[in-house]
């Protein structure tokens, strides 16, 4: 019994009046309720059993299209392959064949100069080798981050605060749609969305569309071998040769650092830092070492970069304006452009270069100008006009008055700054691209479209060597620089090598001579992409240069082994030059940005 008064316990008898009816009543509602639990059960899992067999075709279609993908790729590199295989075997230029671009509108052909196609503009609008606009470099690998080594700049004077900088222009940069493969670089071609520059133009202008244009020009080269803006330099016979070459010029192995993923390298054989990564050729010892100094942001695409001869100062070149920056601080303290020009147009400068004592800066640009700048006064000492088409390169004598530069209508023209004139015009077969004068003031090199580097006597313009032949190049060359001793001569080309070249043409001739071919004797190989820019240090120890593969590489001579692989730009590397007293060297890139490096031996 329940201990509470009318309460009855479980165990009583069962009341009266129907009380058994009532308690199935329940029992019947409960038995309903849990049936409809189970119909309500049963409902869910034929849903779920649906969603599954759904996800499941879902998966088998994922895993079909997956299926096709890879084989469409497979195809179409294997037609790719067949395609260049085919051009090369009709001698093409394999470069040229590229996946044709997704994007709506078709680019047109770049215009022609001479019998040839407008390579810069072709470059330009994305039909070089890679393609179009270069990726970013990957992401550097996660690892402890050290302060960089400052290596000690020369002090520089401080030099008037700037103007105000010219209107911004950056032309966009692609990006490509997939992150980077082993190496840093892309493992599919880019997917280029621009057209070539404007018909009239001999060798292209860069575009306005979403392009690279990371090759305005080809650059100038601050070797003193190439430059006469090095102090005290030795005399030709005090210089050493600079290597004993052997017989002929094989290709030099061990060099394809642009084929390593650093992320996968060992910590002793790569330098990462925050935006720039460098790998160092584990086949040679290593006695180098690069860091970063400055960066110097631009609004455009920097064309070319240079330094004074005294090192205190680079000089860069860009659209519509050159910049001058204090080497020691990374200050700007200078800029130099030309008022009467179009402001609401695209003018960039591809070639600048400081005159011996410093005081003036060379400038050449698209509108076929050659401007001579009072860098003092920010004002033009002397223009020059007498070429056809676009300038893109310039180099100063030693005497400090000749100046020569390169063009797009197939001349190679030496100026007078004294007297304002043109003193002497050397027209050859296709679009001058580079030109260099000698450390002696007496010879200057040009490089051309025709894949052949040419030498002239500048006293009496004779054509004394002409470089090119089986061990030549096989595609246009874009840069040369002397060497210190002014018997050698290093070029850059197309066709992804850097080649070096001994002079053979007797020196002291008062009559034509006969033609002379100088002597390739050593071909650096390494670069995945065209070779924009080369240069020589001022001790003659190493050969830089720039790629469009963003790669900058330092090249022993006396070996041809590279010593390492530097990748810090977003970019084209369109220029390099050393300082002329050396620890440094500067950079300019189609990501707008010019860098300051210094470099320097280690062990």
């Amino acid at each position: 019994m329940s201990m509470y008064p009318g309460h009855r316990g479980m165990g009583g008898a069962p009341p009266a009046n129907g009380s058994p009816g009532r308690l199935n009543e329940l029992l019947d509602q409960i038995r309903a309720e849990f049936e409809s639990h189970i119909r309500q059960t049963e409902g869910y899992e034929h849903q779920l059993r649906e969603q599954v067999s759904e996800v499941q075709v879902i998966r088998e279609r994922v895993y079909q299209m997956e299926q096709t993908q890879l084989n469409l790729k497979q195809k179409y590199e294997e037609e790719i392959t067949m395609l260049r295989r085919q051009l090369e075997s009709r001698g093409g230029h394999p470069g040229a064949m590229n996946p044709p671009p997704q994007h709506a509108g078709p680019s047109q052909p770049p215009p022609a100069i001479g019998n040839q196609t407008n390579v810069f503009g072709a470059i330009m609008a994305g039909q070089g080798a890679q393609g179009g606009g270069l990726a970013p470099p990957p992401p550097p690998p996660q690892q402890e981050q050290q302060p960089p080594h400052m290596a000690p700049a020369p002090p520089g004077l401080q030099g008037p605060p700037p103007p105000p900088p010219p209107p911004p222009h950056q032309p966009p940069f692609q990006q490509y749609p997939q992150g980077p493969a082993p190496g840093g670089f892309p493992s599919q071609p880019p997917q280029s969305t621009a057209s070539p520059g404007p018909g009239k133009r001999a060798i292209g202008r860069p575009p306005t569309g979403p392009a690279t244009p990371q090759i305005n020009t080809p650059i100038p080269y601050n070797g003193p071998g190439q430059s006469p803006q090095v102090p005290n330099h030795p005399t030709p016979d005090q210089q050493p040769r600079m290597a004993q070459h052997p017989t002929g010029p094989p290709p030099v192995q061990n060099n394809s650092l642009s084929d390593l993923d650093p992320e996968r390298l060992p910590n002793h054989i790569k330098k990462v830092k925050d935006d720039w990564w460098v790998i160092f050729n584990q086949a040679v010892p290593r006695v180098l070492d690069v860091d970063l100094v400055h960066t110097l942001q631009h609004e455009s695409v920097v064309c070319c970069v240079r330094f004074s001869a005294d090192g205190k100062y680079v000089a860069t070149g860009c659209n519509r304006s050159a910049q001058i920056y204090d080497v020691a601080s990374g200050e700007k303290i200078c800029i130099l452009q030309d008022e009467n020009i179009d402001l609401n147009g695209d003018l960039y400068i591809r070639s600048v270069c400081f005159s011996p004592d410093g005081k003036y800066l060379a400038t050449g640009a698209e509108d076929k100008l050659i401007r001579v700048w009072d860098i003092a006064a920010k004002a033009i000492r002397n223009t020059f006009a007498g070429h056809d088409q676009d300038i893109y390169s310039l180099d100063f004598a030693r005497d400090g008055r000749t100046i020569a530069s390169g063009s797009g209508d197939r001349t190679v023209r030496l100026w007078d700054i004294e007297t304002g004139s043109n003193t002497l015009i050397l027209s050859i077969e296709d679009g001058v691209t580079t030109v260099a004068i000698s450390p002696d003031a007496k010879f200057v090199a040009a490089g051309s479209l025709d894949k052949s580097v040419r030498v002239w006597d500048i006293k009496t313009g004779y054509l004394i060597e002409r470089l090119e032949g089986p061990d030549g190049h096989k595609d246009s060359v874009y840069s040369v620089a002397f060497s210190p001793n002014g018997r050698d001569l290093v070029s850059g080309s197309l066709d992804k090598t850097i080649k070096m070249w001994e002079l053979t043409a007797p020196r002291g001739m008062n009559q034509q001579p006969a033609l002379k071919g100088g002597r390739c004797v050593k071909t650096f190989e390494g670069h995945r992409d065209f070779v924009l820019s080369v240069a020589l240090t001022p001790d003659a120890h190493w050969v830089l240069s720039g790629s469009k593969d963003r790669g900058v590489q330092f090249w022993d001579p006396r070996t041809g082994q590279t010593q390492l692989m530097l990748q810090g730009h977003k970019n084209s590397v369109i220029s390099v030059a050393p300082s002329p007293t050396g620890g440094y060297f500067a950079t300019g890139s189609g990501d707008t940005r010019a860098r300051i490096w210094s470099y320097s031996r280690v062990g």
